[in-house]
């Protein structure tokens, strides 16, 4: 196979960091190809805990080179913040190990202000953004208005685009009711934090395609889940970009044929942070349970995420959608102890039965889950390396699973620890 894709193959938060950082180590290149620092990864490495959301997780590894794709909005303040906590924490992070694509957008002051003035003036319609200003310079990256990493080498080059780009920001915020941002301060800030951010900045497309021609193994890393995919999520309450294994390409530099496996991550249960439709979800005890004992609170964020019975209609529509080749199942420790599980295997909508969720946002408020009822166990898969190792219910469970998803398992994640993990398919060599 030799190159690797993982995607989220639910709303995010699956536990994409752990599986990438147990894959980076077969891995010579760890490339992020969309999102941006409203995605999080949270690594825990031989008991220290790394807290990601722009740098690939391969950062953390010597001898990786990590790569963020022209896919990505980059927010470069917040970069070299993050970049700095890690150089705090001994990790070494160089040119030699970073690279970013030249024509990977940024993300500006006035894209932050703007995310936040649309949500206060939304009101009751607001769509829960993270106000990290993600969703509007990808609106200027597609308008054709963006500045570019690539800008900040070309003082001339970044006046052009400064140009483009208030001349529609300023008519916007007076719309809106708000005083036009600085030009001035923002080409400064600009100018200053430019020696900063070109030493990483190279043809991404070129050095990938060099590494794949030598026979490299290169891990494509995503961010958020295939449910926020802008195209087939549960729109409008999505992300701004698309986040399943397509993206791999476009968003890198590299062609279709370069994917390989594509490795879904799984949460053994669902949840969501934010607003919109989520047919599992479980407003009682049993998901504030869940909730408690899976730490299920945002990377990014912070808010605490809604939570629910593990909903196979969804993972095998996302299965589907995105190519997934197998899954990787995270977080079953989570439900030890359960007397009784239950898995959402259709919808039920004005007496009819359905096996996807439809597109229509009015029906995907609507629609009611059927449920699977399975008996739990009583006792731990936590630290579990093995099928042995689990209790017999567990792989019970975890069978129904494939066989309603459609989509074999490939790894199952029994802790936060990278050790605790059991690999059924190798997906750098299938």
């Amino acid at each position: 196979m030799g190159n690797v894709v993982v995607v989220g193959a639910q709303w995010g938060d699956e536990g994409k960091g752990k599986i990438v950082d147990w894959l980076s180590e077969r891995a010579d290149v760890i490339a992020r190809f969309q999102g941006g620092h409203n995605a999080g990864h949270t690594l825990v490495v031989g008991g220290k805990v790394y807290k990601l959301s722009l740098l690939p997780s391969g950062i953390v590894r010597p001898g990786k080179l990590s790569v963020i794709g022209n896919g990505v909005v980059l927010d470069p303040w917040a970069l070299l913040q993050e970049i700095g906590k890690l150089r705090e924490q001994g990790v070494a992070i160089g040119p030699e190990t970073l690279m970013i694509a030249e024509n990977t957008p940024l993300i500006l002051p006035l894209h932050q202000d703007l995310d936040r003035l649309r949500e206060e003036a939304a009101g009751a319609a607001k769509i829960g953004t993270t106000g990290r200003g993600i969703g509007p310079a990808y609106e200027d990256k597609v308008g054709r208005r963006t500045v570019r990493v690539a800008d900040l080498a070309d003082e001339a080059t970044l006046e052009t685009r400064l140009d483009r780009l208030f001349a529609h920001h300023d008519a916007l915020r007076r719309g809106l009711g708000a005083e036009p941002m600085d030009r001035d301060t923002l080409k400064a800030k600009l100018m200053a934090v430019a020696p900063e951010i070109l030493p990483f900045a190279g043809p991404v497309w070129r050095v990938l395609a060099a590494k794949r021609r030598e026979g490299r193994r290169i891990l494509f890393e995503g961010a958020q889940g295939a449910l926020l995919d802008i195209d087939f999520g549960t729109y409008p309450y999505v992300t701004s970009s698309n986040t399943m294994a397509g993206m791999a390409a476009t968003g890198t530099g590299m062609g279709p044929g370069a994917a390989g496996f594509v490795l879904g991550i799984v949460k053994a249960y669902t949840t969501r942070v934010g607003s919109g439709p989520f047919p599992a979800e479980l407003t009682d005890s049993v998901g504030e349970r869940l909730g408690e004992r899976g730490r299920e609170f945002g990377t990014v964020t912070g808010r605490k995420r809604r939570c629910g019975w593990f909903d196979a209609v969804l993972v095998r529509q996302t299965c589907t959608t995105g190519g997934v080749s197998g899954i990787a199942l995270t977080k079953l420790d989570v439900l030890d102890g359960f007397e009784e599980l239950k898995i959402c295997t259709g919808y039920e909508l004005d007496g009819e039965r359905l096996d996807h969720l439809p597109m229509q946002a009015a029906l995907q408020e609507r629609v009611k889950p059927v449920y699977e009822t399975l008996p739990g166990w009583s006792e731990t898969t936590a630290g579990a390396r093995s099928w042995a190792e689990l209790p017999a219910n567990a792989v019970k469970y975890v069978r129904r699973i494939e066989e309603l998803i459609e989509c074999p398992v490939a790894m199952l994640s029994t802790s936060p620890e990278r050790e605790d993990t059991i690999l059924v398919t190798d997906p750098f060599t299938g």
